[in-house]
């Protein structure tokens, strides 16, 4: 039998309730706070130096107003860089694989931002439909393709997500596989399955880091663009 390599992305379930709302939760389990009177250790040090320079790399192109949004979007990078990299470990779940958990962060988001626009600088924001000097005859045309790329940002924003992990996640399942089902004679073709194995965790960790980062980049140009 065949085995269906999308079964490591769905849902699973404990006495038929999903365990969806627990992945979700796991990363404010695992990333608390910790008290004035706990000693600051390496890890501690390190996340706040993390934390540090993503604020930096994220909220010095956007103004003055837009500071406020420092801790949502610091909040929000290291929930998904939680989700994500919990991922990777044997017998979890990828919560980020899923298109209605990515969807329902972009979609709201982006349509925050695009309220903040149409409500600060609404002349501004219904410019971005026709750009200045554009034919007269050509003016249809743009407006509708200019409402098509706002309206596919959202959809862009969180297939991008899932994607990049979907297809991580499929990769390196095809090549433990190949691990498992290579004979036993064959042993230099394991150990080359298994080096590249090593190679492509190595580089999920850093897709799961980085697809965080560039969903909160996204964000805050987003938002850049309508403050």
């Amino acid at each position: 039998m065949i085995p269906n390599l999308f079964e490591i992305f769905a849902t699973p379930y404990l006495l038929k309730m999903p365990l969806m709302w627990l992945a979700v939760m796991m990363p404010a389990m695992v990333l608390f706070t910790p008290s004035q009177h706990l000693v600051t250790g390496r890890y501690i040090l390190l996340k706040k130096w993390t934390m540090k320079q993503f604020t930096k790399q994220i909220m010095n192109p956007l103004p003055t107003q837009g500071h406020k949004w420092t801790v949502f979007f610091m909040t929000l990078m290291m929930t998904l860089t939680s989700m994500n990299m919990i991922s990777l470990l044997p017998h979890t779940f990828t919560p980020t694989a899923q298109l209605a958990l990515t969807m329902a962060l972009a979609f709201p988001l982006w349509m925050a931002t695009v309220i903040i626009g149409v409500l600060k600088k609404t002349t501004r924001s219904l410019a971005h439909f026709l750009p200045e000097g554009s034919p007269t005859i050509l003016i249809p045309a743009l407006v509708v393709v200019e409402t098509i790329s706002l309206l596919i940002r959202p959809l862009a924003l969180g297939v991008r997500l899932a994607a990049n992990l979907t297809a991580g996640h499929l990769l390196l399942q095809l090549m433990a596989l190949a691990i498992i089902h290579l004979p036993t004679p064959m042993w230099p073709a394991t150990v080359a399955v298994a080096t590249t194995l090593m190679l492509l965790t190595i580089l999920e960790v850093a897709v799961a880091l980085i697809q965080a980062y560039v969903f909160v980049l996204l964000l805050s140009l987003y938002l850049q663009e309508n403050i």
